[in-house]
């Protein structure tokens, strides 16, 4: 079968040909259209769950909005690991050294797997009283735990199944996570409906739905991934899945600053939480809406943000770092075009955005309100999404997260604090508008130099390359 486009392209990074601007804007979207359209397949399942569930009311819906920063803490832990390993993928892959990048990928699959058992032990034990901490009224609280309880229960389903699909995007195939996630996306409509109206499980069902579309998702990518993979199937091969030291330690050069970063941030996100929780029950599911129909604007640009992590991984693993460069422009600019565009019709169509997950008039009101706040963020929020999938790509992991921690903790929620007390609401997402702008800022003065590509991955200079126009 002879090679597609992709890669042929992909083929011209490994093989240390010179390409033209035009030929990476070629490649950059070939490998950011499926990525987009799973991400997209992503955004859907959260309106799916959030729309199903508004339909119960305001107080169901403020209970999931409660503990979704909770969601998002252990799952950055799974996501940080998952990276750990699929830049090495992606480097070696890089580095036409496909027997070494199989090698990790099976030490990859056992080391989030054991980490994702933890995680789960942890989410089940606090389930109870999380609610509580973050300040949940007793109307919600029971709801919330039982919906964090199925969650934490799916973690290590979910984790090893996100783990194959990021180590298939490494090695340059979007297509097959893509498909997986708009499967995914489809059983979790099948799913919720069946579990929240006809057996009547409301919130848990929800939970439920997701947890399942997972288990169906997650087994599809771990067999393809192992067997089907052009790259990196393991057929006819003998070796370990045991962790070995030197790939652990080289995950962990990676890991442990965005475990940093997903404390820093999910953190700040959860301080969030507890500064809005005092507002109520519709401030609460206004807050936890509008951050789902946001995801509308922005989940483009995290499909353009994996895309650039194997380009860049795969560049700087073939030492070609003028066109890691290009990649990261190239990116960075797309990312913030589509954004752009996009805040554009969520400014217009706000009110339909939230009217598309909540029934309460109060709520679709105060969503659309801060909607339209938010709208001004968006070309900078895809500098800083995009361009830390460039530095992660890289291997550059420390500087950005620390960037993260000063924009999140000192800017958002030093001014959240100021401003929700005086204006509710409004004044957490003009503190949350005012921090991404800063944020954007952050990351194009970074990438603007190029100590981000000089991670101790790369082990040899790189070689000077024509730039063809």
């Amino acid at each position: 079968m002879p090679d597609s486009r992709k890669d042929i392209l992909l083929g011209m990074i490994r093989n240390g040909e010179a390409m033209t601007i035009r030929q990476q804007f070629q490649l950059a979207v070939m490998l950011s259209l499926p990525a987009i359209l799973a991400q997209t397949s992503s955004m859907l399942m959260q309106y799916i769950d959030a729309g199903m569930v508004g339909r119960l009311g305001a107080n169901p819906s403020a209970s999931i909005g409660l503990i979704s920063t909770s969601t998002w803490i252990l799952g950055g832990f799974t996501a940080g690991a998952c990276s750990g390993f699929s830049v090495q993928v992606a480097h070696l892959c890089g580095a036409k050294d496909f027997r070494g990048a199989r090698s990790v990928l099976r030490q990859g699959l056992t080391s989030v797997l054991i980490l994702s058992l933890f995680l789960c032990l942890i989410g089940i034990s606090i389930s109870g009283p999380l609610p509580r901490w973050l300040g949940g009224g007793p109307e919600i609280i029971s709801d919330a735990s039982k919906y964090f309880l199925i969650f934490s229960a799916f973690i290590p389903i979910g984790a090893v199944g996100w783990a194959a699909s990021a180590m298939l995007q490494a090695s340059g195939n979007m297509k097959i996570p893509s498909i997986m996630y708009t499967g995914m996306c489809v059983l979790d409509v099948v799913f919720n409906y069946i579990f929240i109206f006809i057996c009547d499980m409301g919130v848990a069902g929800a939970a439920l739905g997701t947890g399942l579309s997972e288990l169906v998702t997650s087994a599809f990518a771990v067999w393809y991934v192992l067997f089907r993979s052009k790259e990196l199937t393991i057929k006819g091969e003998h070796g370990t899945f045991s962790p070995q030291a030197k790939t652990i330690r080289n995950a962990w050069g990676i890991t442990a600053p965005m475990w940093l970063q997903n404390i820093v941030m999910r953190g700040a996100y959860v301080m969030s939480t507890v500064i809005v929780a005092p507002l109520g029950a519709i401030a609460i599911a206004a807050n936890a809406f509008a951050i789902t129909a946001e995801s509308f604007c922005y989940m483009p640009a995290y499909g353009i943000e994996e895309a650039s992590t194997t380009l860049i991984g795969q560049s700087l693993g073939a030492n070609r770092r003028a066109i890691a460069k290009r990649f990261s422009r190239i990116t960075m600019t797309m990312g913030a075009a589509i954004m752009s565009f996009l805040a554009i019709l969520m400014y217009i169509f706000a009110p339909q955005l939230m009217g598309l997950l909540s029934v309460d008039p109060q709520v679709v009101e105060l969503g659309a309100t801060v909607l339209r706040i938010e709208a001004f963020a968006e070309t900078m929020y895809a500098f800083s999404i995009v361009g830390y999938g460039c530095c992660v790509g890289a291997g550059d992991t420390l500087m950005p997260s620390m960037m993260n921690f000063c924009s999140m903790w000192i800017v958002r929620i030093g001014l959240a604090a100021i401003l929700t007390p005086k204006l509710g609401l409004k004044g957490y997402w003009i503190a949350m508008c005012i921090e991404l702008n800063l944020r954007g800022i952050l990351f194009l003065w970074r990438l603007s130099g190029e100590k981000w590509m000089k991670h101790k991955l790369i082990v040899k200079e790189p070689e000077l390359e024509p730039i063809e126009i």
